[in-house]
């Protein structure tokens, strides 16, 4: 799994034809103005001479990591004056090594947080595995560490010249070194670096709705209704959005074999019905590289009355093709998984765990499905360790191709150990990592890769428990995978709103928290965290708050949705920086179809930059890509387009796009070499102003066939430096042997948290009521009154809730 691959060397045809000048000067000389700020490094183009005994220059240090056989030399050869660093790779294992400005007080220039800098250097490389890498010091502990890598300069065989924008400096910075670095076997000499500040002042943004508006943002219910019982959401490549039911939690729509799904277009708010083959409720969905939606599992069955047999998986597979919006059948996964994690790969393979079999058993087989064949592998190609994940396990692609186990999932108790791991597939080894708190609480919260997804840091919100049903709770964890020894720290507390538990709305206090709550990367950076409910399948929580990842706060107080979202709902980032929230289907069965519309203070701030050209859609691994825009911008990312159910979506993912800026209104994208980061398929591509406001998306496709072919020839990765490297011991798993016997766990029946002694199976009567209410039948059919459950409820069998004290075969 640890994809090793080379991006295309030099830039898409598509840009020549943008001007007479070669693809060289294209990508490295950008238009200087005769002026500008002063350099801000010492010493850039080596020809002071170190300390006597020193054998780098003044101010320059050697650097690097890794297996790899290298030399530094300072040679005559240079751009201008006398000395230039020529670093040549002889053999490599991994690892990179490069001339790195000094880590101290004196060599180091000091950087303003929230400032961009401009870095550009003069180059000869007859090797493409180079890239433009940046450490920066947090100014409270001193310490150093890696950044990001910006840029991947093509080779060579003349003077070149590389320059790239660095995102906004982060909070509590105070310094940045950066070098270019030597990855592949090769050489390469650079002369005369520059470091300067971009001082332009944004122009102040205008505020172009309410002074509420601008500072919470706006819902809107939309006046057409969502026609199916959606538990799933894709927003497709045409950016239309796929909307999945099939029987959509209702036993009569199962019986009847009517299983449903609807397309919705923002363009015109239109609804389109789609024949669905099987019931697709509760399956796992991805896009995969070629903008095809795979949807696999779903529901063979529900349980019985008396609750002796519980949910029961598919081992059907389907893709949905956008551009017929029709569903196409695959070959049948090796078992059923009923609410399996879907991963896709930096090859564009996918990976799937967890989910309960066609007996209502957890299944411990890990299932791929090869892009290359596009079909499910037998259950011998995949590696094994047999270990049962839980249902929708949140499981994110690390930069290494390693798999984060977040902590977060859907249905009962957290992973034996920590709760959270490293699943490394090529090792075939699970490794915990500390730090989760209440770990048998994370049921329905949500994980996400922070932007930009270069950082390595998850977020995990809120959650409860569904078999215990406490009240949600609000802590929030964050871990950087970038650490040597990775994990969690307590993040702030979720902001807290206004709850609905069955007599009207009150300010939520203490603890209370939410569940079932949904988390959106924005465009401007920020994620989005909204809805959920304070247990399990009931009592909404109305409100709504920005995560800042650059200072790890919360903006509470926003505009709240005024539609109740519990289990079944999901909220999703759509091309135009709005985010669409629909579903909501609490334990009374019911569903509610109204869908919303949040529209970030962003888009309040006044005119929104336009993205008025890109020379090409089609996009490899470490290409430069030009675009033009209507008038300056700060960044510009991609981000994954959404495919979520129950809080769960792993690969939401926001890549940054390092600029070379060469005028206001043209911009060169550095495109990531590493397909980990930003895996092979459709992205919504954004431009952002300083003042945050983002343009419309335009939509670009990253990898696909040259991408692919390179990783086939194993090639050196794409620059990484040591990360998650001193975890401790690997956890024991199931061996062959023994999981040759072991193909499943036993799950209880009331996994999903409901006793199904009462009523119809649409029903959902928690096993076990909210800890305020009190162990009384009138208490109990109180609160089930509140929550709009049927006045007469038929039991099924015995009665373990002593729901009906008259016998009479109705509870309450």
């Amino acid at each position: 799994m640890r994809l090793k691959i080379r991006r295309k060397a030099g830039r898409r045809a598509a840009l020549l034809a943008v001007g007479a000048m070669t693809a060289g000067l294209l990508l490295t000389a950008p238009q200087q103005a005769t002026a500008g700020p002063p350099n801000l490094l010492t010493n850039p183009g080596f020809e002071t001479a170190g300390a006597p005994g020193a054998d780098m220059p003044s101010c320059w240090s050697k650097s690097g990591w890794g297996d790899n056989d290298f030399t530094f030399t300072t040679v005559a050869d240079a751009h201008s004056g006398t000395k230039a660093m020529k670093v040549s790779l002889t053999r490599r294992v991994d690892g990179d090594r490069k001339a790195l400005v000094t880590e101290n007080t004196t060599c180091a220039p000091a950087v303003t947080p929230g400032k961009q800098y401009d870095l550009s250097a003069w180059y000869k490389s007859n090797t493409p595995d180079v890239s433009v890498t940046v450490f920066r010091r947090e100014a409270t502990t001193g310490t150093w560490q890696y950044w990001t890598d910006l840029q991947n300069p093509p080779v060579s065989a003349a003077w070149a010249r590389t320059e790239v924008r660095t995102p906004a400096v982060p909070p509590g910075t105070d310094k940045i070194a950066w070098g270019l670095s030597v990855y592949g076997v090769g050489t390469l000499t650079t002369d005369d670096y520059a470091l300067q500040e971009v001082g332009a002042v944004p122009p102040q943004p205008t505020c172009s709705g309410t002074a509420e508006e601008c500072a919470k943002g706006k819902w809107e219910v939309i006046p057409a209704k969502n026609p199916v019982r959606s538990m799933h959401a894709v927003v497709l490549k045409n950016g239309k959005v796929l909307l999945i039911a099939g029987s959509g939690n209702d036993i009569a729509q199962f019986n009847a074999g009517t299983f449903t799904s609807a397309v919705y277009d923002p363009a015109n708010g239109s609804f389109k019905t789609i024949p669905t083959p099987v019931d697709m409720f509760c399956s796992g969905h991805v896009q995969l590289a070629d903008g095809r939606v795979l949807v696999m599992s779903g529901n063979k069955g529900y349980p019985s009355a008396d609750g002796k047999i519980g949910y029961q998986g598919l081992k059907d597979s389907y893709v949905f093709d956008p551009a017929t919006e029709q569903y196409t059948k695959t070959n049948d996964m090796n078992g059923g998984h009923w609410y399996p994690s879907a991963t896709i790969l930096g090859n564009g393979d996918v990976i799937s765990f967890g989910g309960l079999k066609e007996d209502s058993t957890g299944n411990v087989t890990a299932e791929k499905f090869s892009a290359a064949q596009n079909k499910w592998l037998p259950m011998n190609e995949v590696n094994q360790t047999w270990s049962y994940w839980g249902l929708y396990p949140s499981m994110i692609l690390m930069q290494d191709g390693r798999l984060f186990y977040s902590g977060s999932h859907t249905f009962g108790n957290n992973t034996a150990g920590s709760g959270s791991s490293i699943y490394d597939y090529d090792a075939n080894t699970i490794t915990d990592v500390p730090g989760l708190r209440k770990k048998d609480e994370r049921d329905e919260s949500a994980s996400v890769l922070l932007p930009p997804a270069q950082d390595q840091r998850v977020l995990t919100i809120g959650g409860g428990n569904n078999e215990t049903n406490p009240a949600a709770n609000r802590i929030t964890d964050i871990i950087d995978l970038k650490k040597p020894s990775p994990a969690y720290t307590a993040g702030p507390d979720l902001p807290q709103g206004l709850v609905d538990t069955g007599t009207g709305k009150r300010p939520q206090t203490g603890a209370e928290g939410k569940m079932y709550v949904s988390a959106v990367l924005l465009p401007d950076g920020k994620v989005l965290e909204t809805g959920g409910g304070l247990h399990d399948r009931a009592d909404p929580v109305y409100e709504a708050s920005f995560f800042d990842p650059a200072t790890n706060t919360y903006q509470a107080g926003l505009a709240a949705d005024p539609i109740p979202r519990t289990y079944h709902s999901g909220a999703f980032l759509l091309p135009d920086g709005r985010v669409m929230s629909v579903g909501d289907n609490p334990g009374n069965g019911t569903y509610n179809h109204n869908v919303s519309i949040y529209t970030p203070p962003y888009l309040f701030k006044g005119a929104r930059p336009q993205i008025t050209s890109v020379i090409d859609a089609q996009w490899v691994y470490g290409d430069t890509q030009r675009i033009t825009v209507n008038r300056p911008i700060a960044k510009a990312e991609l981000i994954r387009p959404a495919a979520v159910t129950h809080s769960s979506d792993p690969n939401q993912r926001f890549v940054d796009l390092p600029m070379t800026v060469v005028n206001n209104t043209t911009v060169d994208l550095n495109v990531t070499s590493n397909p980990n980061l930003a895996p092979p398929g459709w992205y919504m591509l954004f431009a952002v102003d300083a003042n945050g406001i983002p343009s419309i998306a335009q939509w670009v496709h990253l990898g696909g066939a040259p991408a692919l072919a390179a990783a086939a020839e194993e090639q050196p990765s794409a620059h990484e430096h040591n990360f998650a490297d001193k975890l401790g011991p690997a956890k024991e798993t199931v061996s062959d042997k023994e999981g040759a016997k072991r193909d499943s766990v036993p799950v209880a029946p009331s996994v999903a948290g409901c006793d199904r002694h009462y009523g119809t199976v649409n029903l959902c009567v928690p096993t076990r009521f909210p800890a305020e209410v009190k162990e009384t039948t009138k208490a109990r059919c109180d609160w089930l009154a509140a929550h709009q459950y049927p006045k007469r409820m038929k039991v099924n069998g015995s009665d373990p809730l002593r729901l009906d004290p008259d016998r009479d075969g109705y509870a309450c």
